[in-house]
């Protein structure tokens, strides 16, 4: 249903595996394939940097107009038909969009969903092949699994995947994996996967934890901070780096390295948007004549340079 997503994002994870391979000569090792994750999720983040930086500018134009906004629920709380139009009317001469502030996140959606699952499936392209990914009470070996392609990589490349091991643990396998399922693996131990586990499950948390703090710090600033959104910081400051932890436990390691890479991503992309558009913002202040009426653009609008006159 999904392969217009699905073949894109195993194309580039494919991709970057080829390039890796070359560099180091080892197609087969964890690292190899650690950094095609990584580089996978940084290069689809770096095609949606574009949305993200329309994203972040109208919800910097929508909070400089919560107190107009306001005002105009204030002014015409029984006539909605009248709010309707006001609020258009100041939206409109702001060159506000509400569906710029949401398209961006449905464009993110389904592209994470496909990363997600292109991981995914190089365990559950085992369950045709009897790999214990997903059949953990039959006696199998993952070499079994050497039959199996997965979107652009081969069979032979999904073999190198299941194989493939950072720091002892086999990025295809999981903290929760039943025994039978470590066994497929040879000499690795749960507490081998637990070691490389835990520490990419904190990083994630914590990572996720400051992201929102960044976020949620530049919101209080603007003072247009509702009851609604409150509770969602909360949960984004605390019970969602909790749920990073508490899911990591039953998903893949490479699943892991994503959300670090993705939250990293993010802390990063987040600074820099941040900062340019606060530089923006200075140099059309500094460029209004003393005395004169401010003509500055809104925070997270573009500004723009007057014509001169021939």
């Amino acid at each position: 249903m999904l392969d217009f997503i699905y073949y894109p994002v195993s194309g580039i994870l494919w991709f970057w595996h080829k390039v890796f391979s070359l560099v180091s000569g080892a197609p087969d090792s964890g690292v190899v394939w650690a950094l095609s994750v990584v580089f996978l999720v940084f290069t689809l983040r770096a095609i949606l940097f574009k949305p993200f930086v329309k994203q972040v500018r109208t919800q910097l134009v929508m909070q400089k107009l919560q107190p107009q906004i306001k005002a105009l629920q204030k002014k015409y709380a029984g006539d909605n038909q009248k709010l309707a139009a006001e609020m258009a009317k100041l939206q409109k001469e702001h060159n506000y969009s509400p569906l710029l502030g949401c398209l961006p996140m449905l464009i993110q959606a389904p592209v994470f969903i496909g990363l997600y699952h292109v991981l995914r499936s190089f365990n559950r392209t085992g369950a045709a092949t009897h790999v214990p990914f997903l059949s953990p009470t039959e006696p199998m070996s993952i070499a079994d699994n050497a039959n199996t392609a997965n979107y652009f990589f081969s069979a032979s490349d999904v073999q190198s995947f299941l194989d493939a091991k950072l720091f002892g643990a086999p990025l295809s396998a999981m903290i929760s994996s039943p025994a039978a399922q470590l066994e497929a693996f040879g000499d690795v131990t749960r507490l081998s996967i637990v070691l490389v586990a835990v520490p990419l499950m904190i990083f994630a948390a914590v990572a996720t934890h400051f992201t929102s703090r960044a976020s949620i710090a530049r919101q209080v600033d603007t003072g247009t901070v509702n009851p609604q959104t409150a509770i969602m910081n909360k949960l984004a400051l605390w019970v969602f780096p909790v749920g990073v932890v508490a899911f990591g436990a039953f998903v893949p390691v490479a699943i892991l390295i994503y959300f670090v890479s993705n939250n990293c991503w993010t802390f990063a992309q987040q600074h820099f948007v941040y900062g340019r558009i606060a530089a923006e913002q200075r140099e059309a202040d500094v460029q209004i004549p003393p005395g004169s009426a401010s003509t500055a653009p809104l925070p997270g609008a573009k500004p723009t340079k007057a014509k001169r006159k021939s």
